[in-house]
């Protein structure tokens, strides 16, 4: 009864709030809920194309929502996975093995080069960083032929450091989690020097789980740039059993797995199943990409 009269109190006063809200208020929220639903709509697109029956995947002009909602592009996966020479689990072991050692990489790498450009001392730290940003500028397109010198300078080609290398600079990650670490006092790193921390304590155990948000932030960046990355294994592996997932769902409608037209289906129901993981790991860490862009300071 006390749950139900608080509710009822609870449920009141939001009634009460709304009612009361200012045009302005009301004008804001509105054009929120517009925004946000233009932003959404990718991701509903998406989901009903993996959905449309062949019919509607080719009908002129395209019909955004499905009609005739259908499971057979999945059944149409299903298969074009088993007629693959290369098992579909080999793809999926690929790009978890991939992905997981890139981004983990990418975040121990980027929070080490960021605690060292905020908290430490030494010649041409300026330089660098200025170095780091200018590279901020430059798309991946722009040093493809640099990245394929090195990997196969290292003699790295079909490898799985092929697919991991090209990927752990990410200039971004170390400016975003650097300024996340400007804000934390340099007293707390000397309090913890004098109780006879070394840096890596410092750094694992004291400003890494202060930035966390911006750490967050990085993993969600890293894990959607390598998760559908499909040019490391177009450009660093010749071994059908070394190439990712990504790539051999690219492959679904390009003729080398089957006819174009026959598998557009299939290519839809993969685009869904690709897109989930991205989907979920922003849903998890969606408040520490939000924390990273408005706090500042050590609350």
């Amino acid at each position: 009864m006390k749950k139900s009269k608080k509710l009822k109190i609870a449920f009141k006063a939001a009634v009460h709030n709304l009612l009361h809200m200012r045009f302005g208020t009301w004008m804001v929220i509105l054009l929120l809920t517009a925004i946000s639903a233009v932003f959404i709509l990718p991701i509903i697109y998406i989901v009903c194309n993996a959905f449309k029956p062949l019919n509607e995947l080719f009908l002129y002009p395209p019909r955004f929502f499905v009609k005739n909602p259908t499971m057979q592009n999945f059944r149409d996966f299903i298969y074009a996975t088993d007629s693959s020479n290369v098992p579909f689990s080999r793809y999926l072991f690929n790009s978890l093995l991939v992905t997981v050692a890139t981004v983990a990489l990418t975040i121990v790498i980027s929070l080490a080069c960021a605690f060292a450009f905020s908290k430490m001392k030494f010649p041409g730290k300026g330089w660098m960083f200025k170095v780091i940003i200018v590279a901020l500028m430059f798309s991946p397109e722009a040093v493809v032929i640099t990245r394929y010198l090195i990997v196969s300078g290292l003699g790295l080609l079909n490898t799985y450091w092929a697919h991991i290398l090209p990927q752990l600079a990410l200039p971004m990650g170390v400016f975003m989690i650097k300024q996340f670490m400007d804000q934390i006092p340099d007293s707390l790193c000397e309090a913890a020097h004098i109780d006879g921390a070394n840096d890596f304590q410092v750094l694992f155990k004291i400003i890494a789980p202060t930035v966390a948000p911006a750490i967050g932030t990085v993993l969600i960046v890293s894990f959607q740039a390598v998760w559908g990355d499909t040019a490391t294994s177009t450009l660093y592996t010749f071994d059908e059993s070394m190439k990712t997932m990504p790539y051999f769902i690219s492959t679904l409608t390009s003729g080398i797995t089957g006819s174009s037209v026959a598998r557009v289906g299939a290519a839809a129901a993969a685009g869904l199943i690709l897109f989930l993981p991205n989907f979920i790991i922003f849903f998890i860490l969606q408040k520490s990409m939000i924390a990273t862009m408005v706090t500042s300071g050590i609350k």
